[in-house]
This record gives C-alpha cells, structure tokens and sequence, in this order.
C-alpha cells in the first residue's frame, strides 16, 4: 500500500482537575437511573463514551465564564490533575491530599539534590481520595481514602499523585493512582478490592498518567517508564491477575484504545519504539509500527478500521494506521503527517475531522481523517 505523506499543523487542549469541579448550567448528560444509563449517554472514562473527546449525546453550553454558566462549584481539596467522570447523576473524581505528617527517615525537599523542573521526592504522606458528587447540586455524596503512603518519587508541576482519570461501568468505579494502586468502589462507596501493582520509575520523576481502560470484563494497565515497562490485564470483578506481558518502551503516558476486528479485540498502545496492538484475550501481539516520537503521551483513536496515533516531543509524528494488518504493518501506514502535532494532549476526532493542537501552544489544526488533507492550519485560539 502507498504512503502519503502530507504536511499540516496542532492543537491544545488540556483537561485538569485540581481544587474545584464546575459544573456547567446545560447538563452534558441526560438523566436516567443509573444501572439504566448506557456507555453513550455517560462520560465513564477519560476522553469520552468512545475515547475521542466527542459525545454524540452532549449538549454543552459554547461560552462561560466565573458565573456564567455555572450551576455550582466546590472545593475538592488536595491536587489532582484526572478528569471528572459522569455516571447518571453522579460525579467521581480523584484528588492526592498532603496529610503533612513528616516521615523523619527520608531527607526533607530542601535536602535534596537538584533534579529537572526543580522536581523534588515527598517526605510527607498523601491521602489517595475518591469523591463521589451529585450532578445536579454539587453535594458531596460520599468520600474515601483509598490508600495512605509517602509517593517514592516527585512530579512534574503540571502533575500529580491523582494524573489518572477513574473509568466507571454500570457496577463499579476503577480508580488507579499509579504506585498508588488500583481500587474498585461501588457506585455508593463501598470498597470492593484494591491491587498494589507495584512502584513504578519514571524518568525525571515526571509522574504517572496513563488512566486506565476497562472492556469485556477486563482491567488494562500499560506502564511505560524508565524501568520494565508493561502491559497487564486484571479481571474487573476480582483485580486478579489475567495476563501481563514486558514492553520494551521508557516514559510514556497514553492511555490505550480498544479496537475490533474479525471477533478479535485489540488493546492499542501508543510509545516511542512502536505503536502495538495486543489480542486482549491473551496478550499476543497482534501488529506494530515505527513512526512515533519520544515521551508518547497523546491517545490514540480509532474510527472503523484504522487507528490515528500521534505524538510532539523532540519531533511531529501522525499515523494513520489501518488495524487490519498482522506483523510488523510500519510500511501498511495509510498516511502520516510530520509536524504541528501535540506533546501533551490528545485529539479530539468528530464528524470525520480530526483535530489537535502543536505542542503544548494554542495553535489548532484540523485534518479530513480519509487523507490527512488540511481542513485548518494552525488556527490561534
């Protein structure tokens, strides 16, 4: 198959929870009974119904402002960067909270040696926290402290101990704080189990990030950093371990996508040596392909049979690759482009457009997803 290869420009828009939640006056989401709610009519994980930013239900309000538009706003407390997820008429969001309690064993942030960003390792314990809040008011329905420890590394400012939004089904609320570990909550907070998967290293101390994704039953956790790297599966009932499979990748924070294909479901993962496709079943791999850049962290989307990965630091990388092949597929790529792709965030795929910002700037493109053919470049917004 022939490569095209075309040129066009970025997008930027980053999600971010820390002390407040808005909730805006023009509901998102419609409100039936919550085991009645169906995966489209919610917002249960991170990046949207089908993991591309869009609901094809929403009905958002297009301006707001501190009062406008605004139906309530809370403190939260603590600092988080996950997203807020929706499930009927209820809100989860995780936040990490600084207890201040001194652990005298390790050396104090002004001790330590200088790292990158000024990033320094915690010497105080943190409070891993789920919150459960009602759509409609703002209340606080319910609030619990998953787990309490000292993080063994730092973050980078724009990160925190609570990086990864929580995915929600019709029974349960997954939350995962990296090193942190994973829980399962009720819809009413009861905690169901938890897993410490253990301690990750990720290089610079950039902190963790890739949420997690659940399909069919099953958990996927991808860890990629500065030490082994790897992909597990977990049953959702249980957090029993299914499959677990090494990566040879280093720092990267894409959550993965589900794909399908011929009664195989694929578990696609985006990173700097390859983009993969596991057999969520039992963890082979399927295909892969070169053609990303370093510190992956963009998702990856699927549309049909072909997945858009993308990637912006030290370089511009987007693949357009078809899910159809098996082996290695780098050649099999339908068309990529070679600049104004994003560092940190992920695109947005709507109506057959594909949108994303250049690097961490406010500059927006838009490209037709069937050639790469620019629809708007580098728009200021």
């Amino acid at each position: 198959m022939k490569l095209r290869e075309v040129i066009p420009a970025p997008k930027d828009i980053t999600m971010r929870i820390g002390f407040v939640v808005l909730l805006f006056a023009v509901s998102i989401l419609t409100n039936t009974a919550v085991h009645a709610q169906s995966v489209a009519d919610n917002w249960h994980q991170w990046r949207g119904p089908e993991n591309n930013g869009a609901s094809r239900t929403a009905d958002p309000p297009v301006e707001w402002s501190e009062e406008k538009n605004v139906a309530w706003k809370i403190e939260i407390g603590g600092h988080g960067t996950s997203s807020p997820i929706v499930w009927g008429n209820k809100v989860f969001v995780t936040t990490a909270v600084n207890t201040e309690k001194v652990d005298p064993s390790l050396p104090k942030p002004e001790d330590q040696p200088e790292r990158v960003f000024g990033i320094k390792h915690p010497n105080t314990s943190y409070q891993m926290t789920v919150l459960c809040i009602d759509k409609k008011t703002g209340k606080e329905l319910w609030r619990d402290v998953a787990r309490t420890l000292v993080p063994h590394e730092g973050h980078h400012r724009d990160a925190s101990f609570a990086s990864a939004s929580p995915f929600c089904d019709d029974k349960r609320i997954y939350c995962w704080f990296g090193s942190g570990g994973l829980f399962a909550y009720s819809h009413d907070g009861k905690k169901l189990w938890e897993r410490d998967l253990g301690r990750a290293k990720v290089g610079a101390s950039l902190g963790e990030g890739s949420s997690p994704v659940v399909h069919d039953g099953k958990i996927i956790i991808v860890r990629d950093h500065a030490g082994q790297s790897t992909i597990e599966v977990l049953d959702a009932d249980s957090g029993k371990p299914i499959w677990k499979k090494d990566r040879d990748e280093r720092n990267a924070w894409a959550t993965p996508a589900i794909a399908k294909y011929e009664g195989v479901t694929q578990v696609i993962t985006c990173a700097s040596n390859k983009v993969r496709s596991y057999n969520l079943k039992t963890g082979e791999i399927i295909w892969e392909a070169k053609g990303l850049t370093a510190n992956c962290t963009p998702c990856p989307i699927v549309d049909g049979e072909v997945v858009y990965c993308m990637s912006g630091y030290k370089g511009y990388s987007l693949l357009a690759i078809p899910i159809t092949g098996k082996g290695e597929v780098t050649d099999s790529v339908l068309w990529k482009l070679k600049r104004g792709t994003p560092y940190i965030p992920s695109p947005l795929l709507y109506d057959g457009l594909l949108y994303f910002t250049q690097s961490n700037q406010n500059l927006m493109t838009c490209v037709d997803i069937k050639d790469g053919s620019q629809v708007i470049e580098k728009d200021r917004l």
